[in-house]
């Protein structure tokens, strides 16, 4: 199996280099016209997902979308879920953790993203990942390198050892002024909590406002030592 992946990152780092001048429609394309339904996009409806979901949309329909449902979303987050769907015709599945947040408190304690967030992550978000990309070969992401130092080496098509399949990162070499002046071009819906301050957005207990000046992820976990939630290497 080791040996497989090994041979499947090296030829991954092939066409890596191969569409790292494309643009985001050229990779879809290329990822559906090689993946077909063993693609799947993964969206938190953010900026950058959104952006996505228009250009499937517009290049490929038929390619589902799924997002992970924590249970603790912005009610902004689920109503721009909600416009997206309408504006799209699309139903987008929903991933939910195994256990309700009232198991979770009962097995790990109440407000358990306030004295474990990476255990909350992986309940509520790295393992429903787990469970729905193990039904697949390979998915796409709204991960941009300008994003964060964690992101900067991030290829259009890698091998995700994580999850064992392959990744695509369309708007990897975009910047934010590109996906703002997408979604105005475009006339997408987006989540309102942007032109709030809100740069990067997860959960609402785990979220907050960045100011001027500061990293665009500061706004995440604040006030604790970490910046991703384990679903990106």
């Amino acid at each position: 199996m080791r040996n497989r992946h090994a041979k499947m990152d090296e030829e991954l780092q092939v066409i890596a280099y191969r569409l790292e001048s494309k643009s985001p429609q050229d990779v879809l394309v290329w990822a559906m016209e090689e993946y077909g339904s063993s693609l799947v996009l993964a969206s938190s409806f953010g900026a950058e997902d959104v952006v996505l979901i228009d250009m499937l949309h517009r290049l490929a329909p038929t390619v589902p979308v799924f997002y992970l449902d924590t249970n603790k979303h912005f009610k902004e987050t689920y109503e721009t879920r909600d416009r997206l769907q309408e504006r799209y015709g699309a139903s987008f599945l929903q991933v939910l953790p195994q256990l309700t947040l009232e198991e979770q408190a009962a097995k790990h304690g109440d407000r358990l993203w306030e004295k474990d967030p990476n255990l909350c992550c992986q309940i509520r978000k790295v393992e429903p990942l787990q469970r729905i990309l193990a039904e697949y070969e390979a998915w796409i992401t709204g991960i941009r390198r300008e994003q964060s130092p964690t992101r900067a080496n991030a290829k259009k098509v890698e091998w995700d050892e994580k999850f064992n399949l392959v990744k695509f990162n369309p708007l990897a070499d975009w910047t934010h002024n590109q996906v703002w002046e997408y979604i105005h071009q475009h006339d997408v819906p987006y989540n309102p909590l942007h032109d709030q301050h809100y740069p990067s957005i997860g959960c609402e207990v785990c979220t907050r406002q960045v100011m001027p000046g500061e990293d665009p992820r500061a706004g995440r976990w604040s006030g604790f030592a970490k910046t991703e939630c384990g679903l990106h290497k």
